[in-house]
């Protein structure tokens, strides 16, 4: 679905988008939105679906003995999603502590998220700028997964600094321009890097219909 060497993206590559006089689809990629959802809502499904795919990925486990902690960073359109995702799945399995954490810029946009079953904090709780690596001793190499969405080059460096040694990052971000680049920690630290794109619209639909 993703990855076909000979797919088309709608107003992207090979086919016309929605402001051409006419367009057309497979029929396949037509999905039906529930009446219940206006379409002030439907709008959500790709970005929400993008959340969902981490999900299909099975890039967290949530092993009873010991689920993975996991970290958010961002908390944008995509972050926010991320994290009620993630959130969702973790209380579906029945944990009650150690939740997913949401690190962010903006209290009221972690506060949107409180009910999702996410710790919200304020980023700078996790970053020391004392550190060698620019993170806080307390949160340092603590997560098993973390999900950088927060658009920015310098995200990369954080979320490789709180991810602890052969955890798993995932880039959700896809930045244009670059910044300096150190491989150091990818390295040392044996990070298993995943980059995560589209997903499931079935499940954003029904995630948009709750």
């Amino acid at each position: 679905r993703n990855h076909c060497p000979n797919r088309t993206v709608l107003g992207i590559l090979n086919r016309n988008g929605t402001m051409a006089e006419y367009l057309t689809l497979p029929t396949k990629n037509l999905h039906v939105v529930p009446d219940e959802i206006s379409d002030e809502e439907a709008v959500f499904s790709e970005p929400l679906a993008a959340a969902c795919r981490i999900v299909e990925q099975n890039l967290v486990s949530y092993d009873p003995e010991r689920p993975d902690a996991v970290a958010i960073l961002g908390d944008g359109k995509l972050g926010l999603m991320i994290a009620e995702v993630l959130g969702r799945e973790y209380a579906k399995h029945g944990f009650t502590s150690g939740k997913p954490i949401l690190f962010g810029k903006h209290q009221h946009k972690l506060d949107l998220v409180k009910q999702s079953g996410v710790d919200g904090r304020m980023v700078s709780e996790c970053q020391d700028e004392k550190a060698f690596n620019g993170v806080a001793a307390e949160h340092a190499a603590k997560y098993d997964v973390v999900v950088d969405a927060t658009g920015s080059p310098a995200g990369l460096s954080l979320a490789a600094g709180l991810c602890r040694p052969m955890g798993t990052l995932v880039l959700k971000s896809t930045c244009a321009h670059g910044t300096q680049f150190n491989a150091a920690p990818f390295v040392i630290d044996e990070l298993k890097v995943v980059g995560s794109r589209c997903g499931p619209i079935d499940k954003a639909l029904g995630l948009l219909a709750v």
